[in-house]
């Protein structure tokens, strides 16, 4: 079972990535792009994700994925539920929605460093 605490140091290591509180939630940001949310009580893990890959994964693992609500679906966004996820795959998913808010250059020089994923903190 993944926490919010598996992911904090990532977010907050990720180059340009910062923590940010917006109304009692914890946002990760690179500028002015959230590319990962909790919600409240850090039950779920919002993150960015292509809209044209989406339906795929909340239809492959309903029991760890869903929609946004449908206000949020005009944007690249999932959301995830952290009891479902194990700590590496929710590591994983924090890397990956960071690629989709940086430069290209930025996220080529992480997997050099980074051969083998985010793994273990």
């Amino acid at each position: 079972m993944a926490t919010i605490d598996d992911v904090l140091a990532l977010g907050s290591e990720l180059e340009r990535s910062y923590p940010v509180h917006v109304r009692r939630r914890l946002k990760f940001r690179v500028g002015q792009i959230v590319y990962v949310a909790f919600s409240l009580d850090e039950q779920v893990m919002g993150f960015a994700f292509p809209k044209d890959e989406r339906d795929a994964l909340v239809g492959g693992a309903p029991d760890k994925f869903a929609l946004p609500a449908a206000s949020d679906l005009r944007y690249s966004w999932v959301h995830a539920h952290l009891a479902a996820l194990d700590p590496v795959e929710a590591r994983e998913l924090v890397v990956d929605a960071w690629r989709m808010v940086v430069p290209q250059k930025l996220a080529r020089a992480y997997d050099l460093t980074h051969p083998h994923g985010p793994g273990e903190p």
